[in-house]
């Protein structure tokens, strides 16, 4: 198996001065997910290099089994250190592709036409995509057929109030729930940070950061039917 992982390369909080970028237990869990069931992953992302990791994601209470791991691990450190560019990809060299969160999506991903063509192909191949927290904002300009990927599709992602939990729902250029809900998913959750992934056809996603080792699970189980 090969899986391609993307992350953000956008590191600014919107006008807040802050940082973001991508979220840590959002990428370990399940990188570790797949190494561990022998798949061979790729990591990109628009800029290449280092993405920036949201500090928020680093901090004591956010650590897990596999935040640790990968703080332990200086093979992985170094992966995530060179990540490829993005318009490098093609979707033929790859099984599927996962896509972590972090509030960084919201403002490269969504609008990156890289990504965009990259998620369209991959669906196109009949091959599956998956997303998890914010990443699901990828999906906001993708389309199969001239209609929306996930029109008509059950579909999760960071809920309105676990955004306005955190404190950015005026920060953010748009809400997940909000984008998806408006491009025609069929948007269901469960009570916030609590696991959740939606599986329907080949688009996998999961509600937030606690949903992103169920997430890589469900599609592993995909790719080994």
């Amino acid at each position: 198996m090969n899986i391609l992982m993307v992350l953000t390369s956008h590191d600014r909080l919107g006008d807040t001065g802050k940082t973001t970028g991508f979220w840590l237990e959002e990428f370990a869990a399940p990188y570790y997910a797949f190494l561990d069931a022998g798949a061979k992953v790729t990591i990109a992302s628009p800029a290449g290099g280092q993405p920036p990791l949201d500090p928020s994601s680093d901090t004591p209470d956010t650590q897990t089994k596999d935040t640790t791991r990968f703080k332990d691990d200086t093979d992985a450190q170094q992966h995530l250190a060179n990540t490829k560019k993005l318009a490098d990809m093609k979707a033929e060299d790859f099984d599927s592709v996962f896509y972590p969160g972090g509030h960084g999506p919201l403002w490269d991903l969504a609008v990156d036409k890289d990504s965009i063509n990259l998620i369209e192909t991959f669906v196109k191949q009949d091959k599956p995509v998956a997303f998890v927290c914010h990443s699901p904002a990828a999906l906001k300009n993708v389309k199969i057929d001239g209609e929306y990927l996930v029109k008509g599709k059950t579909v999760t992602g960071f809920t309105n109030s676990e955004e306005e939990a955190v404190g950015l729902t005026d920060v953010v250029p748009f809400l997940v729930e909000d984008a998806l809900k408006a491009n025609g998913g069929n948007y269901q959750k469960v009570a916030d940070w609590q696991s959740y992934v939606v599986e329907d056809g080949l688009l996998i996603t999961g509600q937030n950061p606690a949903s992103s080792e169920e997430a890589a699970k469900r599609l592993l189980a995909r790719l080994q039917r």
